[in-house]
């Protein structure tokens, strides 16, 4: 790994939405940045998430009403930036008396429509839930119930296109890249990297170093940097279950349980239900998250209070686990703990920033908010990314059915429901990828579950995809709809010795 001539105005050290946020920011800007991120990007809790732009209804019970407020505000913006993979989505919230009354859920739907100027989505009201629209999948003794709007995301989509997009804006990106070390030298950090893959070792110099590394933020402090900083994080993680589709229709539900918390059931994948989420506390990160069998029963479980047929364990067709890192107010439920984001400066020397907590929903406004914390030290820039469309996020005025139609127009033998899969990906970049193509042999090899040798081939050369996962589960999904010999043909493919999950 050789050393750049020149040192970075900010190195950022984590790249998940709020690393690869801060150095998209930083970038345009005008800033020499590097990012660097241990694994893929997006590849620990912002890839793991219940996959949602939202306001956040149930953090009103706790009194967050600043964050719910520009959480609802940051939900516009990402809808207008990212009409590809953020998306409007209606959730309908059965009513159980004995679990909220009547008049609370209202006076929060009330707050949750008001607390930010809303353009895109409409407003709650009450509803019945008959069988053939918002009861559809439910008990029939559930007849009551109010609707709202939100958004669903394809998260880890979301952190490579801002890392796309600092790129464009001149960011050197390093994914499979470990912050060992870190340490002052006069005006300068000095930061040790090594490359995850090979072990080759280098170093960058900086003028301020950012600390974005999420769940391993303490970690980066007390371990690479040495820094005693204050603040600290909590560990919560979070689990999802996917089950073939219990509904037909477009909407989410939202379901009140016992125990206080909400879980959602969510349509996922045209074809399935993704079924979140958990809040289990763990000690450390020394293994990856996974979901427990206590897990899965307590997600059917919950669901299955409220559905017409059961959720069992062994309709279960995947599952994923997240680690919130979220920051220690002190709170002893993991459910109440704040989602909101601190910053810890140190500035002996030159800055150190860490960051603590956030939310997926307000990445790019704490992008700005880490910015102006380094103001004294870069002087003189400006926010830019309140319209600054995403890669494939222009769509010139056209809303995504209106793209979906002229590219089903503009390629009438390719299939559409793939087709639409596609520009949910990539929005306006999918004309990179089917350029001249005319049919789906055009598209090279198949590999099963809609994935084509051209757009891997795309993944590789424009987006860092190295491995199968990155491939299967992070950029794209196909995994879910691919057996495992086809999997391992796309391993083969890729010229790659790793298991494929």
């Amino acid at each position: 790994m050789t050393p750049p001539a020149e040192p970075f105005d900010l190195v950022v050290i984590g790249g998940g939405i709020n690393g690869a946020g801060i150095a998209r920011d930083a970038a345009g800007r005008g800033l020499r940045v590097a990012l660097v991120e241990q694994g893929d990007l997006g590849s620990a809790t912002s890839s793991a998430s219940t996959r949602l732009i939202h306001g956040g209804l149930r953090y009103l019970e706790h009194f967050e009403f600043r964050l719910v407020a520009e959480s609802l505000a940051e939900r516009e913006v990402l809808l207008r930036v990212a009409p590809h993979v953020v998306w409007p989505l209606e959730f309908v919230l059965p009513h159980e008396p004995h679990l909220r009354p009547r008049w609370m859920i209202r006076t929060g739907l009330f707050l949750y429509d008001h607390l930010s100027r809303r353009v895109s989505l409409p407003g709650s009201r009450g509803v019945r839930l008959t069988p053939d629209r918002y009861g559809a999948g439910l008990r029939p003794d559930l007849t009551r119930g109010f609707t709202y709007s939100d958004c669903a995301v394809d998260d880890a989509r979301l952190v490579v296109l801002t890392a796309r997009s600092a790129a464009e804006q001149g960011a050197t990106i390093l994914p499979r890249t470990r912050c060992v070390a870190g340490r002052r030298d006069g005006a300068l950090w000095r930061v040790s990297l090594a490359d995850a893959d090979s072990g080759a070792r280098g170093e960058a110099a900086c003028r301020a170093l950012v600390n974005a590394a999420g769940p391993w933020v303490r970690t980066v402090l007390d371990r690479a940097l040495a820094a005693p900083t204050p603040g600290d994080v909590r560990l919560v993680k979070g689990s999802h279950i996917v089950v073939p589709r219990i509904h037909g229709h477009a909407h989410a539900v939202i379901l009140q349980n016992p125990d206080g918390r909400v879980i959602f059931l969510i349509p996922y994948e045209d074809d399935y239900t993704e079924i979140g989420t958990t809040d289990v506390p763990i000690g450390s990160m020394e293994t990856p998250p996974a979901c427990s069998r206590e897990e899965t029963e307590y997600l059917c479980a919950a669901a299955s209070r409220y559905t017409l047929a059961p959720v069992t364990p062994d309709q279960v067709v995947h599952a994923w686990s997240g680690v919130r890192p979220l920051y220690d107010d002190g709170t002893d439920d993991p459910s109440a703990i704040t989602r909101d984001y601190r910053f810890v400066l140190d500035e002996n020397g030159p800055p150190l920033l860490s960051v603590f907590g956030g939310k997926l929903t307000t990445y790019r406004r704490l992008a700005e908010a880490a910015l102006e914390k380094l103001a004294k030290w870069f002087p003189g820039r400006h926010p830019w990314t309140e319209r600054a469309p995403l890669p494939g996020g222009d769509f010139g005025g056209a809303s995504f059915d209106e793209l979906a139609a002229a590219y089903r127009s503009r390629y009438p033998r390719l299939d559409a429901r793939w087709l639409g899969r596609l520009l949910r990906r990539h929005g306006t970049c999918a004309a990179e990828i089917l350029d001249d193509v005319r049919q789906a042999g055009d598209l090279g090899e198949a590999f099963g579950g809609g994935l084509y040798e051209r757009e891997v081939r795309f993944l590789v050369e424009r987006e860092w995809a190295r491995t199968p996962e990155d491939v299967l589960w992070r950029r794209t999904k196909c995994g879910l709809r691919m057996t495992r010999a086809q999997r391992e043909r796309l391993a083969e493919a890729m010229g790659t010795k790793e298991p494929v999950a």
